[in-house]
């Protein structure tokens, strides 16, 4: 059996930026428009930014696999009593295929070997495909956020928890 998650080595971080920057836009340019995708990826996903996540707030980033492929990536950051699924993003050609269940089921597994009580995150009010799969999994919503990001852009979410 394949491993699912690859951590994502330090010196990959500028190859992770670039994966990340077609994945954001193949997911949120119809739903966001190109030019806000563009400001939140070099901004929040960039090669520094994910250095600067990893370092200083605590997050762990890895590839999703398939067969040998990076197919995706996901990113997840422990918190005193849950786990904070940040990220999980597939290639286009991936999604709907039942690959993110059973990444969801192994950021579950992560959370519940570091002894945590539930798994959350945030999704995109607009992004409908992302929050029926989170719901066919059993994450409850369970708030509704909007959060200014800068560059005159703020991220209108609603936060969904999984209790494990």
């Amino acid at each position: 059996m394949n491993k699912m998650f690859s951590l994502v080595p330090p010196q990959e971080h500028g190859q992770l930026a670039e994966m990340i920057a077609q994945l954001w836009h193949s997911a949120y340019d119809d739903l966001l428009g190109a030019a806000q995708v563009d400001y939140m990826t070099s901004t929040l996903q960039s090669a520094s930014a994910i250095d600067d996540q990893i370092m200083n707030k605590n997050y762990i980033y890895f590839y999703v696999m398939s067969d040998g492929e990076k197919i995706g990536y996901c990113a997840v950051e422990a918190e005193e009593d849950r786990l904070f699924l940040s990220k999980l993003y597939l290639k286009e050609e991936k999604r709907g295929k039942g690959i993110g269940q059973k990444a969801l089921a192994g950021v579950a597994e992560m959370a519940k070997r570091l002894g945590l009580s539930s798994v959350y995150l945030t999704v995109n009010k607009g992004n409908a495909r992302a929050i029926a799969a989170y719901e066919k999994f059993g994450f409850v919503r369970t708030d509704s956020i909007v959060t200014d990001i800068g560059g005159g852009y703020v991220m209108d979410d609603y936060v969904y928890e999984y209790a494990l």
